[in-house]
């Protein structure tokens, strides 16, 4: 016999409660998955609000009112900031015709070329300030406005150079910029300013390198250079051997003449006679003529100067920075 059949109020019962028991099961398993998650949030938020207190700068009142004055400082000072580089913003940046660029270049490069056969500096046959595509081609007519600052710092800089009496400029590159090659230049957001580069690579003594870095550097005229690489090498990289002393003798000192220092007021004043003194006759003043010259020998020799008046290798790499228009501050 079935004991299904027989007794169907208790199997009854027995199924309702095994599903409730089931139901509870799984209800309780998706509420201790919540219960987790939410633990595990106000964990995190409770953590996270424990170290913000634990903060020099704590959010309370008086912390914000001095968080908003130090802003408030910082859009000052970089609003000062960039009052001071307006000089060197290049807003006056007006286009020229590719004709009046040529003639400024010519002028340019004629006026540079006369000051290093001054100062008797050694140029490549081919220098033209960098410029050297445009000695029989003219510029584009969107690019010379550009051309004509940078024109302005190679003058500058050439000018610098020979003023500092190098022996020779060995090469001079200036990349093509981007309106050259038909292109428009966008600056990214956060960027302040524009570099145009140059490499400069000269032959010279330490005090004309040190001259024309710092002449370079040395912001005038409305234009803004920085150094970003700087290679110095000696021309003889080997040390002196003794084969390459010399001597020199040195100068031969003339003799007093008649009433120096060595003879006072030169024998010819008598001092009174004091008692007991007897008269003595002023001994007289030896001719310069006769008196014998020095002589020098072995051990009077100069030991000339061996080290120090090398020629210096200046490979040098500069930007002209041309700030962009002020950036409106949060």
């Amino acid at each position: 016999m079935n004991w299904f059949a027989q007794n169907r109020f208790l199997a009854s019962l027995l199924g309702i409660t095994a599903l409730l028991a089931a139901a509870l099961v799984f209800f309780g398993i998706q509420g201790t998955g919540r219960y987790q998650a939410a633990k595990d949030l106000y964990d995190e938020a409770a953590a996270e609000a424990a170290s913000i207190e634990r903060l020099p700068l704590y959010p309370t009142a008086e912390n914000r009112d001095g968080k908003s004055k130090a802003l408030d400082d910082y859009k000052k000072a970089a609003a000062l900031l960039q009052e001071a580089f307006a000089p060197y913003r290049g807003d006056s940046l007006e286009p020229i015709t590719p004709q009046q660029f040529a003639d400024h270049l010519k002028a340019a490069n004629d006026e540079v070329r006369a000051a290093f056969e001054t100062s008797r500096t050694s140029v490549p046959e081919a220098f033209f300030l960098g410029f050297e595509n445009y000695r029989t081609s003219l510029a584009d007519s969107d690019a010379t406005a550009i051309l004509k600052r940078q024109l302005d710092a190679m003058r500058r800089l050439m000018l610098a150079l020979s003023a500092s009496g190098a022996a020779e400029l060995k090469n001079i590159h200036r990349p093509a910029l981007t309106e050259e090659t038909g292109g428009t230049y966008q600056p990214s957001a956060d960027e302040v300013a524009r570099a145009l580069p140059v490499e400069v690579s000269f032959i010279g003594r330490e005090k004309a390198v040190r001259e024309f870095l710092s002449a370079a550097v040395k912001p005038k005229d409305g234009l803004y250079f920085v150094i970003r690489s700087l290679r110095v090498s000696n021309t003889k990289p080997e040390p002196p051997r003794t084969t390459d002393v010399t001597f020199i003798a040195p100068e031969a000192q003339p003799a007093p003449a008649q009433g120096s220092a060595e003879e006072i007021f030169g024998g010819g004043f008598n001092l009174p006679k004091t008692e007991g003194q007897k008269e003595t006759q002023p001994a007289s003043a030896q001719p310069a003529s006769e008196t014998a010259a020095p002589t020098t020998g072995e051990d009077d020799r100069i030991l000339a100067q061996v080290l120090g008046n090398e020629d210096l290798q200046v490979f040098l790499r500069l930007d002209l920075m041309q700030f962009l228009p002020p950036k409106e501050l949060p």
